[in-house]
């Protein structure tokens, strides 16, 4: 669970108590770096000077700042080590330099009796970390890292939602940013894009410095400040810039309270959107647009959009020094973010993208990547809890995750047109099962689709029921008869796999439908079998068995058979991609209207997949007692339905059988040659 009543703590100072001490004089301020953001502190400095709240006294860069930038009396050196050295003795030390040098700056800080504001990533590894936040502790000072984002207001409005149920249960937190890098970005600088430099880590990722606001906020919005905060770290990271690093990335963060942290972020969008963190309800979603700390909640009620404050970082550090304010961002709650940056840092380097799905806009150093499709990908990335890896565009190696789903090619005549996954690291909340994706015609035109934005709980094709007993193994939301409605709830179970016999062109499995709390629902028995048809048909055939693990029968039921009129999905199910030209036929009908809840001996679905046309020829092996349930409209999908209207029931002395057989075609076949091909099907 979140917990948003956790705020901070002031931390241990050696001022003492500011009350009791009498007034504090001004603090003085030493900035170190400049150029870049480093003006940006200037600035704020300037300010802070107007409102007598800070006195610059020092600044020091290897490249002095214009004549007429400094106020008269602030010193210019070249380095911090020559500032301190000279006497100036700064109670404040604020560090804006390339990343690689954050460490031993402060360090050299904080050896000095002064506090710390250290710009984001704090330092480039969790040993620089730890070390850094050792000496802080020893010396009593106080170290506020740069994540500006964590002053907002709205943040404390985040709390309120969840601490009141207001969005209900947290299903996730995700961070989706699509931002635009140029090559003159990466060319700014020695140190710009890279991973080390003069073997020294440097780590300037999209996930560690341009988008780092991104990854600290959604952490912080999930709970997660300390390192002790994070379990687990997944990286899925690739780069279609000529650097070291990653531009493009997905990362799946686990809290130690269970929460999944979601983060999809790219410098290679076609054009740059506001980055936003968005937290996941079960009766509503809340979008923080960090940058403009603008919220926007979502509930049955409606889209409310509220703006917020935000308190300057480094003012609360100077208010922390005068009267124990808690620090907003202090170093010891950037243990998460570097728990995130760490595994970055040890990650595999970046995959190298494949430029033909890459497109450059513009010329010499203004030029940027345009990744196809990149924005989409994300989308979805944040709404399956899914890396890139695990979503399969052509560009993505396999999957990079420590617990992807392992796969089973199905290969015919020396050809992959099929995989089949075991679905282990499907999101609890999308009812994890195997599944089969991609299937292809034998030519390579893909038929299948998973984790779609519009419902990513529909994975490929295989077999899904939402109601096994008041459990979802479908995903999603389920469907209840007294809320007239869809509605999440903490019912989804799992489908997996307790044995596994392979053949060359069949598999044999026996699978384990489980309870939210892992007890046994249902057995099942399931072959999946392919072989050729002709030079351009192939065939699928899915058998499947669902026997009780007890002794008492089983029901098997679906949004139909609770209140939904022609909802009566569940068993098996092929989730399409979207096609155009699409026709849908049965002997008797067409059309989706026409055909949906019928009964027949097969449906056959035409259509034009990303330019290529394909058939598939769905084929009922049971005298065809189940009712077809069919989308086009609002999304690509067939099924055979179970329990259209009412309840089924498996029991151990009759298991509940079935069996389905698609022959995957290339190219748009005539009515007569689908015909045919059923007839010779059913009747060989």
């Amino acid at each position: 669970m979140l917990d948003p009543a956790s705020r901070l703590t002031p931390s241990r100072h050696r001022t003492g108590n500011p009350v009791a001490d009498g007034p504090a004089r001004v603090a003085r301020v030493a900035l170190v770096g400049v150029h870049g953001f480093g003006a940006r502190h200037l600035d704020n400095l300037r300010r802070l000077e107007d409102d007598g709240a800070a006195r610059l006294v020092a600044v020091a860069d290897p490249r002095p700042p214009e004549d007429g930038t400094l106020g008269a009396g602030v010193g210019v050196f070249n380095n911090l080590e020559d500032l301190l050295a000279a006497g100036v003795a700064p109670d404040v030390v604020v560090i804006a330099t390339p990343i690689q040098a954050h460490a031993p700056l402060a360090h050299a800080a904080i050896e000095a009796g002064a506090d710390v504001y250290v710009e984001k990533p704090p330092v480039a590894s969790m040993e620089q970390y730890d070390s850094l936040l050792a000496a802080a502790d020893t010396a009593g000072v106080a170290v506020q890292t740069g994540f500006q984002s964590l002053g907002s207001a709205a943040l404390d409005r985040l709390d309120d939602l969840v601490a009141s149920g207001t969005l209900g249960s947290v299903r996730g937190v995700s961070a989706l940013g699509t931002w635009v890098r140029t090559r003159g970005y990466f060319g700014r600088s020695r140190w710009a894009g890279k991973r080390t430099l003069d073997g020294v880590d440097v780590v300037d990722g999209v996930a560690t410095n341009p988008l780092a606001h991104a990854v600290a906020t959604a952490l912080r919005v999930a709970g997660a400040r300390k390192s002790s905060d994070v379990a687990t770290v997944e990286t899925d990271l690739y780069r279609a810039h000529d650097i070291e690093c990653d531009d493009t990335s997905t990362i799946r963060v686990r809290t130690a309270s269970g929460t999944v942290v979601m983060l999809a972020l790219t410098l290679c969008a076609a054009e740059q959107t506001r980055p936003s963190v968005t937290l996941h309800g079960t009766q509503g979603t809340a979008v923080l647009y960090y940058t403009e700390d603008e919220l926007a909640v979502t509930t049955a009620d409606g889209t409310v959009i509220e703006h917020f404050g935000r308190a300057n970082l480094l003012e609360n550090l100077l208010e922390h020094r005068a009267s124990g304010t808690p620090l907003l961002s202090p170093l010891a709650c950037s243990g998460a973010f570097m728990r995130v940056l760490d595994a970055v840092r040890l990650a595999p380097p970046p995959q190298p993208i494949d430029p033909s799905y890459v497109t450059w806009i513009g010329d010499g150093d203004e030029a940027h990547p345009v990744l196809h499709g990149i924005e989409e990908l994300l989308q979805r990335a944040c709404l399956a809890q899914a890396t890139i890896g695990e979503l399969g565009p052509g560009w993505a190696r396999p999957s990079s995750s420590s617990v992807s789903p392992s796969s089973l090619p199905l290969v015919l005549d020396g050809r992959e047109v099929g995989s089949y996954r075991d679905g282990t690291a499907v999101s609890p909340f999308l009812s994890p099962r195997p599944y089969l994706h991609p299937v292809t015609t034998r030519r390579g035109v893909t038929v299948t689709d998973h984790f779609p934005a519009d419902h990513v709980w529909h994975l490929g094709a295989g077999v899904a029921v939402q109601d096994v007993d008041g459990v979802n193994l479908w995903g999603g939301r389920t469907y209840r008869r007294e809320a007239q409605g869809y509605v999440w709830r903490p019912d989804h179970g799992r489908i997996t796999r307790t044995g596994l016999a392979q053949h060359r062109s069949s598999l044999e499995e026996t699978l384990r439908w489980s309870r939210p709390d892992g007890g046994a629902l249902l057995h099942e028995a399931r072959r999946i079998s392919w072989r050729t048809v002709n030079d351009a048909v192939w065939a699928l055939t899915i058998d499947f068995s669902l026997t009780p693990a007890g002794e008492n029968p089983v029901a098997l039921g679906s949004p139909g058979s609770n209140g939904r009129s022609g909802g009566g999905y569940g068993g098996f199910f092929w989730r399409l991609p979207t096609s155009e030209n699409t026709t849908i036929t049965t002997a008797d009908a067409s059309g989706e209207a026409g055909v949906h809840g019928t009964v027949s001996d097969w449906l056959c679905w035409q259509g034009t997949f990303e330019g290529r046309p394909a058939t598939l020829l769905f084929l009922p092996n049971d005298n065809a007692i189940d009712p077809w349930f069919v989308r086009a409209e609002g999304y690509p999908g067939v099924g055979l339905a179970l329990a259209w209207d009412r309840p089924v029931t498996t029991t151990r002395e009759a298991p509940l059988a079935r069996s389905v057989t698609i022959l995957i075609a290339d190219g748009a076949l005539t009515p007569d040659a689908v015909s045919t091909l059923a007839a010779e099907e059913r009747h060989p």
